[in-house]
């Protein structure tokens, strides 16, 4: 979010009675408050030559739903994290054969799917010989970097 338009913000909540005002802009987040979150708000009006500031907290995007996965609830087995950031793609081109299916015998090498990133489509090779026992990611959903994808066993 550019400057100019968090300054706008700022002017916008002092205008008016809120408190907080929180604003996401695709992944980016900004949350201006009157009064800190850390610090209950005072008892006593403020003097009225002081102007309440408010304050801008950055707050961190939400991790995709299959990061809230526990690796315990995962099955036995080696787990393929994604390496890179990108959108995770099963097949090489839209209404292909998956690459990987659960059951599925791998070898060291075989590919597994694909991540798009920056318009690059990069491989993801399975890293040992065994049964695909879980796929965890979905066709088209993004991925963070070190995100489970796969277990094999």
């Amino acid at each position: 979010m550019d400057l100019r338009k968090i300054k706008k913000l700022i002017d916008l909540l002092e205008e008016s009675n809120l408190a907080e005002l929180e604003i996401k802009e695709g992944e980016e987040v900004v949350r201006l408050s009157r009064v800190p979150q850390n610090r209950a708000a005072p008892s006593a009006p403020a003097p009225a030559n002081v102007a309440p500031v408010p304050a801008i907290v950055a707050l961190p995007a939400a991790p995709p739903a299959a990061a809230d996965t526990p690796a315990d609830a995962l099955p036995a087995g080696h787990v393929v994290k994604a390496p890179m950031v990108g959108t995770f793609y099963t097949s090489a081109t839209p209404g292909a054969a998956a690459f990987a299916s659960i059951g599925q015998q791998v070898k060291v090498g075989d590919t597994l799917g694909v991540i798009e990133a920056m318009k690059m489509f990069n491989q993801i090779d399975a890293e040992v010989a065994g049964t695909i026992k879980a796929i965890l990611v979905e066709n088209g959903q993004p991925v963070e970097f070190d995100e489970p994808m796969f277990v094999i066993g």
